[in-house]
């Protein structure tokens, strides 16, 4: 079992990346599982969401301690959230920033990788909404899920205009971090 867990605030669409990373598990035929973790958090509040991935049955149904990926929406997280936080040794944690993984100093002895998803959201969506950007990024990275699936449940989810429009922001993103393209 893969477990992931997203650190954004509140409004960034942390709980809607969840639920499109197990839509789209599933779509590979998987077993999966997505929640999210917030009491009364205002918009702009750190918040979580978590997704189970699994060939396997899924149980569990406690929170996600010890990830295997984790996702950072928003840099200005690292200041007060330790996103590092119980991480696997082998682990990845992707973070959206224009930032170096070195210059980020995390205490991890995980892989970090950074991508400009704000760039990228804005040059394709024409919005600085980063959460299904960080999902291509993700598939690139960890290969735990393929882009298609991903473009799937995304335009499955927003039709139209708006779902093709993510659906190229997640290409690019996997692209990114695979280093197959740079920003421009």
């Amino acid at each position: 079992m893969k477990e992931i867990r997203i650190h954004g605030r509140g409004g960034q669409g942390s709980v809607t990346a969840a639920e499109l990373l197990s839509v789209a598990a599933f779509e590979d035929g998987k077993f999966s599982q997505a929640f999210p973790a917030f009491g009364v958090e205002r918009r702009g509040a750190p918040v979580q969401a978590f997704t189970r991935i699994s060939n396997n049955p899924i149980r569990l149904r406690s929170q996600i301690y010890t990830p295997d990926y984790v996702i950072v929406q928003d840099a200005t997280l690292l200041e007060t959230v330790d996103v590092a936080s119980g991480i696997q040794d082998d682990g990845i944690i992707i973070v959206n920033t224009t930032e170096t993984p070195e210059s980020l100093k995390l205490n991890t002895k995980a892989r970090v990788m950074t991508v400009d998803a704000t760039k990228v959201a804005m040059d394709i969506i024409g919005i600085p909404i980063v959460n299904t950007v960080l999902l291509g990024a993700f598939a690139g990275a960890t290969g735990e899920i393929n882009v298609e699936s991903i473009q799937h449940a995304i335009r499955a989810r927003f039709p139209g205009k708006v779902g093709e429009k993510n659906a190229n922001a997640i290409q690019k993103a996997y692209k990114l971090i695979r280093g197959e393209e740079k920003h421009e």
